[in-house]
């Protein structure tokens, strides 16, 4: 007897099929109306006064969404650790936000594309402080997009990427983290990158590195799920920052609007882009988009990018010859 004959087995497949439809239905329906609820009436997410009188550690901090991050925990009256590389920037930020919200700061010189001589004298700074929230933020990405052959050519190029996007991340959470869990309390935001989502051709180090950060993010949070702690992967599309160098639009916020949305989430989404536009990418480019058609136009769209600043460097190489003249 064949199976499609068999009034039985097409009942079962009929009811699969059933049970198919109606889960991805319930699902696409629950990230919608998580969505509408979050980003348009502000329903769940975690209240960070409740933090208040703690730390917030932020890196990266001086710039772009890290200073955004910084302001809005001051904002929230908690006091602000901020790590960066540049000390004068620091001190004139910690200045600002001491005067601006009323709140304690603390700054630490760091170069996160070190590997390892950076850390002994983080840990040493932050052993006495009460830190309730760790904002992984520091990152770097290629000048330009490129091939993988070409930027792997330095050494230098390689070790400074991984350096400052996923060991800065992990050893940041590994200070940190142990004194949230003797609390049970604790938010870490990873700010990853919706490269770290899908891969992206000519930025190939930069979207494995966001990838580690998503992924370490995620497992993370299940890990110390039933012990307080909410650790969080933020994977933005593009904000008008300099790291990206994109300009303001509907769909790229600046980092203050864009932070201030991503606050929302905490407690509610997991693993998020931030922003309710932003999720409504990553829902179509993770799930309705075809991975062949997605990769057909990245790559053309980073050979135009790549393209044009190799146009830039030709023209300054080009005016600095004639100045030599």
């Amino acid at each position: 007897m064949s199976i499609s004959k068999d009034p039985r087995m097409s009942l079962a497949l009929e009811f699969l099929g059933l049970a198919l439809v109606t889960y991805t239905v319930v699902k696409l329906s629950y990230k919608a109306l998580s969505n509408i609820g979050t980003f348009l009436f502000g329903i769940g997410g975690v209240n960070l006064r409740s933090f208040k009188g703690r730390w917030a550690v932020v890196t990266g901090c001086t710039d772009g969404i890290g200073k955004a991050y910084a302001e809005q925990m001051a904002k929230n009256g908690i006091n602000v650790v901020l790590i960066s590389r540049t000390l004068e920037k620091l001190n004139e930020q910690a200045k600002e936000i001491a005067e601006k919200y009323k709140v304690e700061t603390k700054v630490i010189a760091a170069d996160f594309t070190e590997a390892n001589s950076i850390y002994p004298n983080i840990k040493t700074q932050l052993a006495d402080l009460d830190i309730g929230v760790l904002v992984n933020n520091v990152g770097m990405s290629y000048t330009y997009p490129e091939y993988f052959d070409v930027f792997g050519e330095s050494d230098s190029n390689i070790n400074k990427l991984i350096n400052c996007n996923i060991v800065s991340c992990t050893k940041m959470t590994a200070i940190c983290l142990p004194v949230m869990l003797r609390k049970r309390k604790g938010i870490i935001i990873n700010n990853a990158s919706a490269s770290g989502r899908i891969p992206t051709p000519m930025l190939t180090v930069y979207s494995a590195s966001k990838a580690y950060m998503d992924f370490f993010s995620r497992a993370l949070n299940t890990e110390y799920a039933d012990k307080g702690i909410i650790v969080q992967s933020l994977n933005p599309y593009f904000v008008s920052t300099k790291l990206s160098a994109a300009r303001r639009s509907f769909t790229t916020p600046i980092p203050k609007d864009y932070v201030s949305s991503a606050l929302r989430t905490i407690g509610v989404q997991s693993v998020t882009n931030g922003c309710l536009f932003h999720n409504f990418q990553g829902f179509l480019y993770e799930n309705v988009v075809p991975e062949f058609v997605y990769n057909k136009f990245a790559m053309q769209g980073m050979l135009a990018v790549r393209a044009k600043a190799l146009n830039k460097i030709k023209r300054q190489q080009q005016q600095e010859a004639q100045k030599n003249d």
